[in-house]
């Protein structure tokens, strides 16, 4: 490990009850800071109402300030009660198609992550995947944290444990088979991120929304190697919030990520002549092993601020 990720490691990585919730509160009157809390959610009815009302009543309801000012859920085309349940359990629903209908949405995470930068106004942004189960309010407080107490820092990692089932420590197996490698070769100086691939961190709106965003499961490994490039390691930060459970894709699934996040990478390294963007995985079947052929996500949105409609809105 380099010198400069070992400082790092023990300048910029913190746990969540480093802040206690009271010194936060302050510093965010003092301050003026608003945060938003997004989740992009496509058929999640069984999990994403006991987030909200988590949310709700730890950190809006009952404070002598507010910590999350805005509560926004974006559906990305669910087919189940997602919508329904979000907005009875109090948060702001918003369909990812509602959003800059001027351009065609596309599928994917990433997209609606995009997206989620015109329904929302806090200087904060703070995503959180919408699958979690015995979610803690700390997912959030623990990432808003260094935003709200540290100037220099801008983009901030939840870390976490993820077991698989019963196994400790053995979910992420796309971050450690593919993201872990692929930063450590490529951009060491990311290598002190437990989970590079987590979906839950907050960033400044004015690192936001100059980035680019890869539309699908690329888009966390993009935006940590682009903010690096871009704001530089020391302002970066992790919190360790203690364990994330969550559904678990199957491994064909895996292998679609896997696959996107390569790409991503990729463009990152080259910007030149690419692969063929397509995966191919095998299926057995009455007659032996079926192929089916995957297009890996290829398109990146441009960083917000070139957006005509947010510059208007930021006239306004």
């Amino acid at each position: 490990m380099l010198e400069e990720v070992e400082r790092w490691l023990a300048d910029r990585s913190w746990s969540a009850a480093d802040r206690p919730l009271d010194q936060l509160l302050d510093l965010k009157r003092a301050a003026g800071t608003t945060v938003s809390v997004v989740l992009p959610a496509l058929d999640e009815e069984a999990t994403v109402g006991a987030i909200i009302e988590v949310v709700r009543r730890e950190l809006i309801e009952g404070l002598p300030v507010p910590l999350v000012d805005e509560l926004v859920v974006i559906d990305s085309g669910s087919a189940d009660r997602t919508a329904e349940v979000a907005a009875k359990a109090g948060a702001r629903v918003v369909h990812r198609d509602e959003i800059l209908p001027r351009i065609p949405a596309l599928p994917g995470k990433g997209e609606v992550l995009w997206r989620s930068l015109l329904a929302t106004t806090g200087d904060v942004v703070c995503f959180v995947d919408a699958d979690l189960r015995d979610f803690s309010a700390s997912f959030v407080s623990g990432i808003v944290g260094p935003l709200l107490t540290d100037p220099g820092v801008q983009f901030v990692k939840a870390m976490y444990d993820r077991p698989l089932g019963d196994a400790p420590g053995q979910g992420g197996r796309v971050t450690e088979l593919v993201a872990r490698p692929l930063l450590n070769l490529h951009w060491p100086q990311l290598a002190g991120f437990v989970q590079p691939l987590g979906g839950e961190y907050a960033v400044r709106r004015s690192l936001l929304e100059r980035l680019p965003f890869p539309v699908g499961y690329g888009v966390e490994l993009g935006l940590l190697v682009d903010a690096l490039h871009t704001v530089g390691l020391d302002a970066l930060a992790q919190v360790d919030v203690g364990v994330r459970l969550h559904r678990h894709q199957d491994g064909q699934a895996l292998g679609r990520m896997a696959a996107a996040i390569y790409r991503t990478a990729q463009v990152r390294l080259s910007r030149g002549h690419l692969v063929r963007p397509e995966l191919t995985q095998f299926e057995r079947g009455p007659e032996g092993f079926v192929p089916h052929t995957y297009a890996v996500d290829t398109e990146e949105r441009p960083p917000m601020l070139g957006v005509k409609e947010y510059g208007r809105r930021h006239v306004a």
